[in-house]
């Protein structure tokens, strides 16, 4: 067990048993909030890759380029 989780188990450990179900309840909010963060995550990535793929077009940028210039750099040249 992490000192965070340490932590937090003193934390409860010293409120009143009667607290105990609010404790449970926010814990349980949080890990329903973690799929829609992922959600949102996963989406903004997408639009940022749509955005760079559009922007890439619009300079004429080939996927042949971008790989020539990765060769180049891992190259050394």
């Amino acid at each position: 067990m992490t000192n965070l989780e340490q932590t937090i188990m003193l934390e409860i450990s010293t409120l009143p048993e009667t607290r105990y179900a609010d404790v449970l309840a926010f814990i349980r909010y949080l890990k329903l909030s973690i799929p829609t963060e992922e959600k949102e995550l996963e989406e903004r990535f997408d639009k940022a890759l749509k955005s760079i793929r559009a922007r890439a077009q619009e300079m004429n940028i080939t996927d042949e380029d971008i790989e020539a210039e990765i060769r180049a750099v891992r190259d050394g040249k």
